[in-house]
């Protein structure tokens, strides 16, 4: 059911993709629907110019054929389509589930719009249930871990912080780092934390997208339901 969800998501946002973008391409479970759609255009003729954030999203993409470029060669995107862990009402975000978070923000900001594609299971009223990705620089990382810990403190954790996939056999993300996953329970204040984690040295980026989703297509029981970001006055 899940999975069949995911496909409504993506079919519907399918249709923000216009003929020659330039397009920022997802990864994860939902984003792999995305892509797969799109590799079925393409093999009838549709043209765009795909980034993916991802080896796997790049192996998935080649695959079907898609035409893929990168940000140093296609700096600038029309377009980014991704799924996301956690989303809230007004679409700030919690991504690195798949371990991408970086090179996903790096590309959504690239981008004059990001759209969101996900189930209702990731429709949250504050975010936080699902830990927050931390990608951490090797080095030293155990000292930035302690900075981390602090920031988490005063924000109101609720849980720990883990490296993921334990100290002996860590996951590394595509660029060779750490993720250290960070237990809330609840985040009250999302750009308040974003900023103060961003100022950690060695963190390389967090998983809170805020100011970076423009609109949400999410699917559940009664089809997909397009949510859209506050304008400046609704804040």
């Amino acid at each position: 059911m899940a999975d069949s969800r995911k496909r409504q998501a993506a079919a519907a946002a399918l249709e923000e993709i216009e003929n020659g973008m330039r397009v920022g391409l997802g990864t994860g479970s939902t984003a792999w629907h995305l892509v797969d759609l799109l590799g079925a255009k393409v093999a009838k003729g549709f043209e765009c110019l795909c980034v993916p954030t991802s080896e796997a999203t790049g192996q998935q993409a080649r695959a079907l054929d898609i035409p893929l470029t990168t940000l140093n060669e296609t700096p600038e995107l029309d377009l980014t389509i991704d799924g996301a862990d956690e989303i809230d009402l007004r679409l700030r975000l919690i991504k690195g589930g798949g371990g991408a978070h970086l090179r996903e923000k790096i590309v959504a900001a690239a981008s004059k719009r990001m759209v969101v594609i996900a189930d209702e299971s990731k429709k949250v009223d504050v975010l936080g249930r699902f830990p927050l990705p931390l990608e951490v620089d090797r080095f030293g990382h155990r000292a930035t871990a302690r900075h981390l810990e602090t920031v988490l403190a005063d924000f109101g954790a609720q849980g720990d912080l883990v490296v993921r996939g334990g100290i002996q056999t860590p996951f590394v993300t595509d660029g060779g780092h750490l993720i250290y996953d960070a237990s809330f329970g609840r985040i009250s204040d999302p750009e308040g934390l974003a900023e103060a984690l961003s100022a950690v040295p060695g963190l390389v980026e967090h998983g809170l997208f805020v100011r970076l989703c423009k609109a949400a297509y999410i699917a559940g029981e009664n089809g997909v339901e397009v949510l859209a970001a506050p304008t400046p006055e609704m804040k």
